[in-house]
């Protein structure tokens, strides 16, 4: 769905590539855990300490990465298509290996990764298919891929795309697309993946003590969590 319908900022936008090269230095500041990283703790169902190999699909500066290797993953490999990003993942030091390469066409040998994870990728892209598509190519046939994403409830009812402030102060967006949860049950189900856990996450105390003008939003899911299973 066009978020420009929604768009209530009316940022100067750009391509991901482009917005997460000039972000990298405060992303890091900015992103809250409540955001993603709650809903990893919150899942049930991936067996994180029993992965043979890990692929962490928009691997960013390696926050999942992190969150993967204190989780009892063991072997993790990463993919981003932002250099900048990729840079400060390596000083992290949490992947085994660091590709640069788009998550819907990773390049990486099939059948390799019994865990994928992804987070807060999924509004960068145009159309959910060819993610869900690329992360079935290389899950091994018993694989979890766990995935979280910014709530298209929250995209819409907000108004707000991502966005970041640059160094010289100016507001900038990040190319956003709404996609409804029943889209990525489609594009899940026609990968061939079978949903077996979903999560959401509210605006709640936590993040009202940080963002006090969100208020307005108390109780609205900001975010959500998808576990897949191959079928």
């Amino acid at each position: 769905m066009d978020f420009s319908s929604f768009d209530s900022r009316g940022y100067r936008t750009v391509d991901a590539r482009t917005g997460y090269g000039e972000w990298v230095e405060t992303y890091e500041n900015t992103v809250n855990d409540a955001m993603d990283i709650a809903l990893f703790d919150r899942l049930t169902t991936p067996r994180w300490k029993s992965a043979t190999r890990a692929l962490d699909l928009g691997c960013g500066t390696g926050r999942t990465g992190a969150w993967l290797r204190d989780n009892g993953v063991t072997a993790i490999d990463g993919v981003d298509v932002t250099p900048q990003m990729l840079t400060l993942a390596e000083q992290r030091g949490v992947h085994d290996r660091l590709i640069e390469a788009d998550v819907t066409a990773t390049g990486l040998p099939g059948d390799t990764y019994d865990l994928l994870a992804a987070s807060l990728i999924d509004e960068h892209l145009s159309d959910l298919g060819p993610l869900y598509q690329e992360a079935a190519r290389v899950a091994t046939s018993d694989a979890t891929f766990a995935l979280v994403t910014f709530h298209p409830h929250f995209i819409m009812r907000s108004g707000m795309p991502t966005h970041f402030t640059s160094s010289s102060g100016e507001h900038i967006a990040i190319t956003t697309t709404v996609h409804l949860i029943s889209d990525h049950i489609a594009a899940g189900i026609d990968a061939g993946w079978q949903l077996t856990e979903m999560r959401e996450a509210v605006i709640d105390d936590e993040w009202i003590a940080v963002k006090p003008k969100w208020e307005r939003y108390r109780n609205h899911p900001i975010s959500a969590a998808y576990v897949w299973r191959r079928s």
